[in-house]
């Protein structure tokens, strides 16, 4: 008997048939002998739903009143799951994430789960229920309830299956594992059968929707194997999990890309100790995220450039403190662009392979793409290119590290 922690998005739960057929395959997990315990997100479409009755009110709602609103998404489709659940003779109990208190930070709408308490969940399971509870939530130590940001109901699954001790975390949704790019632009993607933590780390933090990559911090801090599967059909999904020997040979696993986020460029700072601290901090105030920076020698002698990417979402409000804070100490310039694209290659064989870079900036020369950007960490490699190159660059990085033809494990 294992301890099963599955978690289903909103595709998956989308209407009653499709909470019915999510309900059978619980039940299916169940009559195994396993235990379960259900993450379950809001209904298709209903978070968006919710956000716009917020607009229409105000353009710009309270943080904490967004949250107590959205998160009443997830209550609506827990207790679905288990009233239908119920009706087949299943014992189940749904929570919110207040009653089970899966504790936060303050950070409304990107919220860190901090905590969670274990012992009202082992007792049900220990008495035979199946529990259900809500994605996505949690609330702060002084018992507002904030959200956890997009996709988090992946990180609610794995932080439970952490906190219990889970033999393995399924995350259900509309696609059927890992592929080395977008299916859907790179007709040639390949099904992964296995990946590492730290390239779905990379991945997820590079543009891959698959999962949320707090969710995969999580898995790695804790060893918790993830599944990925599809919630539509009993085919086998991508397992994500320790390295291998296996996978240090692959070069490169997958390209991703990402066209959420926008530069900014500050022109002619200060070449001195301390400016790019003074420039970064009000940001990291603001709780927002910074990606990729870099910095070069200005044509102003004395002055050094700096250019970073944020998300789109964070994109105003970015360039209204930085035009605010280059006026305390003299910059000359700030540029932005919102019409770009990250494209990335991932892979643990980049460790032991010399030329993968050279590679890759081959691959997009010969198809006129410029770079604007690079960055690179121990196993991957990201550029920043003009937005409308997106789907050319994966699929001419695709065909040049030959990520269509299966790995030596994968045929055995």
């Amino acid at each position: 008997m294992a301890l099963v922690v599955q978690k289903y998005g909103g595709t998956s739960v989308g209407d009653v048939e499709r909470i019915r057929n999510v309900a059978r395959r619980v039940l299916n997990t169940k009559n195994q002998g396993h235990e379960v315990v259900v993450v379950v997100s809001a209904m298709a479409g209903e978070t968006d739903k919710l956000i716009r009755l917020a607009q229409q009110v105000t353009l710009n709602p309270d943080e904490r009143e967004l949250d107590v609103l959205i998160s009443t998404g997830e209550q609506v489709s827990i207790a679905l799951l288990a009233i239908a659940l119920k009706d087949m003779g299943v014992d189940a109990k749904s929570y919110l994430g207040f009653q089970i208190k899966i504790a936060t930070d303050s950070a409304f709408g990107k919220a860190r789960i901090t905590g969670i308490e274990s012992e009202k969940v082992l007792n049900d399971l220990k008495n035979g229920w199946v529990v259900v509870v809500a994605g996505f939530q949690g609330v702060d130590e002084l018992d507002n309830i904030t959200t956890l940001g997009r996709g988090g109901s992946d990180t609610t699954a794995v932080a439970v299956a952490a906190v219990l001790k889970a033999d393995v975390c399924e995350i259900y949704t509309d696609v059927d594992g890992v592929y080395t790019a977008d299916p859907n632009i790179c007709s040639k993607a390949r099904k992964l059968s296995k990946i590492s933590y730290d390239e779905m780390l990379e991945m997820a933090s590079l543009g891959a929707k698959v999962l949320q990559i707090r969710s995969v911090e999580f898995a790695k801090k804790y060893d918790v194997p993830i599944h990925v599967r599809s919630s539509f059909n009993d085919n086998p999904g991508t397992i994500v999990c320790k390295e291998d020997e296996e996978m240090e040979k692959v070069v490169v696993s997958g390209v991703t890309y990402n066209k959420n986020e926008a530069k900014i460029e500050v022109m002619r700072l200060p070449d001195t100790p301390g400016v790019a601290a003074k420039l970064f901090k009000p940001i990291a105030d603001a709780n927002i995220v910074v990606d990729m920076i870099i910095q070069t020698s200005s044509i102003e002698k004395g002055c050094a450039d700096v250019a970073f990417t944020v998300p789109k979402s964070d994109f105003t409000k970015t360039l209204q403190i930085i035009r605010e804070t280059v006026k305390e100490f003299g910059g000359k310039e700030v540029k932005s662009n919102e019409d770009i694209a990250k494209i990335s290659i991932v892979g643990v064989g980049m460790r032991s392979h010399s030329n993968v870079a050279t590679q890759m900036f081959s691959a997009l020369a010969k198809e006129g793409i410029n770079i604007q950007m690079i960055s690179t960490s121990e196993i991957k490699i990201s550029c920043i290119i003009d937005s409308k190159y997106t789907e050319l660059a994966v699929r001419a990085l695709h065909d040049a590290f030959e990520l269509d033809k299966p790995t030596v494990a994968e045929e055995k």
